[in-house]
Order: structure tokens, then sequence, then C-alpha cells
């Protein structure tokens, strides 16, 4: 059937002949779910988490073959394909809201700074699919709040890129209400702030730009004790002085966008480890600057701990700014700190032991909502500083993730990217990993020039172990299953016995630090497609 899917506003379905009427909330839900991911294959075992949490009942996959039979009936019995090991919906150009919206976004994106006209009138198009609240119809249901995130800052990203459009067309006057709401409704978007400023003072209101500056750093020092960033400082300064670049159609430092690597940690030794890490991936192109964080535990140890952060950031090379502050909810305050900035990456040192079969507390109310790829450091063994960058790759969505920072980190050290996959078993009649291998290979190649070297291993944990002491790095993704089964038994085994740094990296719904610039208008992006 010729059919047209909408998922910007309440989840709808047109046909031919009109809407065509879904069944009840698990249905849709699970429809979303597909719709999300269209044209790529989701798990059974996936597609029962996103429909029931952590509260899934036995009989979970016996429902995923039933919604998969009547929505079939209901769409046409070719609408949903069977593809081990789950179903992808398979969808031609135009057929869903989400897919029209990106392309005429990243139709945007692509064009030279002096099209605005062009550039603008797509964006107001794009902008004109959403029907008001992404899935507000399932706003409630298991799957729904990080997606639904993850679609608001699709729209914001795409308002603010609109807002630059316009801007360069010289409608700063009509632009200052719109703005003023927009930052009332996002107080610690610097984006936002840095439009409104410019807006203001093209406008000829220079006071009242200055005082837009004064409530933003107001807003960001109350927050998180933090001052705004070097490009919104520089655009108050060009400000005071009349600067005449801020009359040309664009003006760099307007936008105040850069982004960024966040690393939390509870304790100066624990920032030390992360930030052998971070420091590299800041570094390498294009820049990113650096979020320090510590979680101080008790009020007394405060001012210690931002003396030592003071003074750990005038030695950082890159671009940093630091600070610490007492937590009462970890999760929520490295959570606040993740969605005001444009971060790529959350770097991560919990401080609680991550042997157990359950995740701590922390990663546990962190991990379902983080927008950012989040890569916790599970051990901080010695390795072999330089000995390469292991990575345990089984073609998961999890171990792209895993595989996008360790390139990342690869391509910034200069050091080797090593794949590890298994052997196929005695007598089972399966292939080896290899193909997956090499699939994820040529996808880094591609992105950023780094080889990878294949490594096939036996079967069973000793086997891996084997295969990555030695390195310098071992990165491994958290599978999506973590909050039913924790680490499982190979990550809990790498825990306790590797002797090189482990990262476990979670998978967020932002694009991670690989991606392109037209990627921050898309849904989902991956190194793997």
């Amino acid at each position: 059937m010729d059919l047209r899917y909408s998922i910007l506003g309440p989840l709808a379905v047109e046909g031919p002949g009109g809407p065509i009427r879904l069944g009840g909330p698990r249905q849709r839900s699970f429809l979303a779910v597909l719709l999300l991911r269209a044209n790529q294959v989701v798990s059974i075992d996936r597609l029962a988490e996103q429909l029931y949490g952590e509260a899934a009942p036995v009989t979970a996959v016996t429902q995923v073959h039933r919604q998969v039979s009547e929505l079939r009936r209901l769409l046409g019995a070719d609408a949903i394909e069977t593809t081990p090991p789950g179903y992808r919906l398979r969808l031609a150009p135009g057929q869903l809201d989400l897919e029209r919206f990106e392309r005429l976004t990243e139709e945007a994106s692509r064009l030279p700074r002096d099209d605005a006209d062009r550039a603008a009138a797509l964006l107001r198009d794009a902008l004109g699919l959403w029907r008001g609240e992404p899935l507000s119809d399932l706003a409630f249901e298991p799957f729904a709040a990080p997606a639904v995130a993850r679609l608001q800052e699709l729209r914001l990203a795409a308002i603010e890129a609109r807002i630059d459009a316009d801007l360069a067309l010289g409608r700063s006057a009509e632009l200052i209400g719109e703005l003023d709401g927009l930052v009332v409704e996002h107080p610690l978007r610097e984006h936002l702030h840095g439009q409104r400023m410019l807006a203001l003072y093209r406008a000829g209101r220079q006071r009242e730009a200055l005082d837009a500056y004064r409530e933003l750093r107001r807003a960001l020092v109350d927050a998180f004790g933090i001052e705004p960033t070097p490009p919104i400082q520089d655009l108050e300064r060009s400000i005071l002085r009349h600067d005449p670049a801020l009359h040309v159609a664009v003006a760099p430092a307007a936008a105040g966008r850069v982004r960024s690597i966040l690393v939390a940690a509870d304790d100066a030794a624990g920032l030390d480890a992360l930030l052998e890490i971070a420091e590299p991936l800041a570094a390498a192109p294009p820049v990113r600057e650096l979020v320090v964080v510590q979680l101080v535990a008790e009020p007394d140890e405060l001012p210690a701990a931002a003396a030592a952060l003071a003074s750990r950031r005038s030695l950082l090379a890159s671009p940093a700014r630091a600070v610490a502050f007492t937590s009462g909810d970890r999760a929520a305050d490295v959570l606040r700190m993740e969605t005001t900035h444009e971060v790529d990456l959350v770097l991560l040192r919990t401080g609680d032991a991550l042997e157990a079969a359950a995740l701590p507390a922390l990663l546990d109310h962190l991990l379902p909502r983080a927008a950012a790829d989040v890569a916790i450091l599970a051990s901080t063994g010695a390795g072999r500083p330089g000995a390469g960058i292991a990575v345990p790759f089984g073609g998961g969505d999890h171990d792209w993730a895993a595989v996008e920072t360790a390139a990342w980190l690869a391509q910034a050290t200069g050091q080797e990217l090593r794949l590890v996959g298994a052997r196929s078993a005695a007598g089972a009649g399966r292939r080896d990993a290899s193909l997956l291998l090499a699939d994820a290979s040529l996808a880094i190649q591609r992105l950023v020039g780094v080889d990878a070297a294949p490594r096939l291993v036996e079967p069973g944990v000793d086997h891996l172990i084997a295969a990555l002491e030695g390195s310098s790095l071992v990165a491994i993704g958290l599978p999506a299953r973590w909050q039913a089964d924790g680490l499982g038994a190979v990550r809990r085994a790498l825990v306790g016995r590797l002797d090189a740094p482990l990262l476990l990296v979670h998978r967020g719904l932002r694009p991670g630090g690989l991606a392109p610039a037209a990627a921050a208008t898309r849904f989902s992006w991956s190194a793997g497609g």
C-alpha cells in the first residue's frame, strides 16, 4: 500500500483512502519503534525491551510476533520484513515525515553561506512538518522518553539553523520576540543566547544585547559555576567595541556553538585517568572544548577541589572549563550538563564497583536518558601505552558505538586500531566474524582514514582476555539489555581481569564524535550506516 507515516506529532498512518486506524498503545509503540529505526533491522530482544522496559513478561517474544502479524494485516503483508535477528520496516523516500525533515535540513546545511534565503526556505518547510510534540500519544510508554527528547533536540537545532539563516538575511528585528521566548524555554542554551545578543545589537539595542549576555552568564554560574564559552565571551567584547564585523551577513562569533566532551568523576584520581583519554580526543579536528566536572561528596571538600581543578585546567592543552560542586543526584547533574552543552561524548568514572550483577544507581538513572554516547572507564589497568586500541566487535549498535569511540582515539593518538571477533565454533556450520570486521574496517577507513587490524579468537572469555592483553586501551559496547542483564558475564570478567584501561560505551541517540556536522539534525547516525 502507498502509506504515509507521521511521528512528528501523534503517531499517524495515512493510506490511499484516508487515515488507518491503529490498535492500542502496545501496537502503536511497536510501530513507532520500527519507524524510529526505519530500514534497519531491530532485533526481537530490542523490540521486547523497548515495548516493556524492565517489566518484560515471559511471553514478550510471543507478543512481538503477534504485533507483527496484526500490523501486517493493517499495513500490508510486505510492510514488515522478517530479517534475522528481528524485523525491519522497509520505507521508500518520502514515506516518513522524519525522513523528509532530515532530508530538508541536510540539504539546507550543504548550501553555501551566501544562499541563506534558500536555506531559510528549506528549514521552514522542514519545521512545517511538525504537528506538535513528537509521539505525543505515546509519551509515557517505556521506549518514548529518550526518543522524544532526541526528536525535540532535532527540532530545536533546525530552529537555530533557520534563525542563523534569517540573521544572515538581515531579519534581526523580527527575530527578537521569537528569541526572547526561546531563551526563556531554554535558559542555558548558549547558541540561542548568542543569536539573541546579535539580533538585539543589529536592531540598535546594544544595552539590551549586553544585558542578554549578563543573563546567560548569571544562569550558567548559578547552575554550574562556569563561565560562558569563549565564542560568547568574544561576542560580548565585539558588542562593547562596536565591531564592524557584527554587521556583515554572517558573524561567525555570534553562534557560540562549541562542540565539547564532558568529563565527570567523583575524585581527582578519576579525573586524571579520564583526562588521559579526553585530551587527545578533544585535540582531534574539529577541536572540542573539555567540560571537566568533579562531583564532590561533602561541602567542606569544595574549596580544595575547586582550587585543584583550576590548577589542572591551566595545564590542559585543549580549551577547557572546569567546575566542582556537591551533588545529591549525580545522574541528574551529569544529565543537566550533557543537555546544556554541545556534548559529543560523556566520559565518566563512577567510583562504584562494576563487578556486581546490577549496574550502579548512577548508570541505571543516567544511561536511558543520555542523548550523547557515554563511555564509562570501568577499570584503570596500566596497559601498554602506544600498544594499540582494541575493540571486541559483534556488529550490534553498542559495538558500533565502541568502534566509533576507539577509532576517534586511534586517529587522535596515531595508534593501531584492532577489531577482535570470534572464530566459528567447531561443527556449528556458522561462518566466523571476519566479514563483520571487514564491514567495520571499511566504514572507519571511509570516515577517518584509520585502518583496523582484524583478529579472530576462539570462543570463550579466557581467549578474549588473552587477545586483549597488552593493549593500551580496550573499548567494548554496553548492549541494549544492560538494564535486565547488567554488564553480563564477559564484561564483568574484563572489568575484573583485564590489565588495560577498559571503556564501556553506551550508544546515545545524538550523533557521536565521528559524525559530520550535517548529522546534527538526523535522528540516528552511525559509522555502520
